[in-house]
């Protein structure tokens, strides 16, 4: 099947409809395809244009030409489904979203496809493109590099178990769909683990593997980590990170402040954040990166790579 220079868009939901509206932005033509029509409604709401409805299977048989790149913007339960299905039909350029899959199996099999078909596979972890995260490299290379990182990525639990937009398989999947965020921005910024002691307790009902995790190691770039979460008491997603002048500050992590050597203010740090006010925070910038250098994306490979802690701090 012959190719054309388009954006094939799987997916019409809440992410979908985000990915639309930077795609508009960029003047990038797209075909949008959904399943059910009551999403196709509401996306069509949000961005003036009507999807394609009836599924991608049902999408991929009747399409004279195929779109030259893809966007796997589904639910977790049926991204790496998706994405796998796209590269043995021929799309061999595809961003999807984070983490890629249900389970670290389900990832890893995405991994040996994408291998198979030599195909370009990135996962969409957005939170490496927000203007907070822009400046902070900056500064951290301006300071001489990172001497010490910490994080938190304690869950919501009373919201979560209550979420009906997210399936029980998804819920009982929670640290891999959603507190990989943080993860990846930390260890992004930090380095990945090159020696990680963890540690984990207790289980929820929607989340039965775990809820508090505490944990220490030092980075593939010498930087010595620690990290904690109690998904059952307060707290929220937080990033702090040292240098030798500085302690930057994530909380939330769109924000950055300051506390400068030998000082105990905390400053504010300014940020040209405009495209993370007017777009959902990081999409912007990440699409100009898979249409462009790639730069900071992270491939298929990578997270295959990535799963080996993740299996290490959720003790899996």
């Amino acid at each position: 099947m012959k190719k054309k220079e388009t954006i094939l868009l799987v997916g019409v939901g809440l992410m979908g409809i985000e990915y639309a509206k930077v795609l508009q932005a960029l003047n990038m033509p797209f075909v949008a395809v959904g399943r059910g029509e009551k999403s196709a409604s509401d996306f069509s709401s949000a961005t003036g244009l009507q999807p394609i409805t009836g599924g991608i299977e049902k999408y991929i048989q009747t399409a004279k030409d195929l779109p030259s790149m893809a966007i796997v913007a589904v639910n977790e339960d049926e991204a790496g489904r998706v994405t796998r299905f796209l590269l043995k039909n021929g799309l061999d350029h595809i961003l999807a979203e984070k983490p890629g899959g249900l389970t670290i199996a389900d990832i890893k099999l995405t991994g040996k496809v994408a291998k198979k078909f030599k195909a370009s596979v990135y996962i969409a972890y957005n939170r490496r493109f927000y203007a907070s995260t822009i400046e902070a490299m900056r500064i951290i290379k301006k300071d001489g590099g990172i001497s010490s990182f910490t994080f938190d990525f304690t869950e919501r639990s009373y919201v979560i178990e209550k979420l009906e937009t997210s399936s029980v398989e998804v819920k009982r999947n929670w640290f891999l769909a959603n507190s990989t965020h943080v993860i990846d921005m930390a260890f992004f910024l930090g380095g990945k683990p090159s020696k990680i002691a963890t540690y984990k307790k207790g289980g929820l009902k929607w989340h039965p593997s775990g809820f508090i995790y505490a944990g220490a190691g030092i980075s593939d770039r010498g930087a010595p980590f620690s990290y904690h979460a109690d998904w059952e008491s307060a707290g929220r997603w937080s990033i702090e990170v040292m240098t030798p002048k500085n302690k930057l500050i994530f909380r939330p992590l769109e924000k950055l402040q300051m506390q400068k050597y030998g000082s105990m203010n905390i400053e504010d740090v300014p940020l040209d954040d405009k495209l993370d006010i007017e777009f959902k925070p990081g999409i912007y910038r990440q699409l100009e990166s898979f249409l462009g250098d790639k730069h900071n994306l992270l491939t298929i490979n990578e997270q295959v790579k990535n799963l080996k802690y993740y299996s290490i701090i959720e003790k899996k």
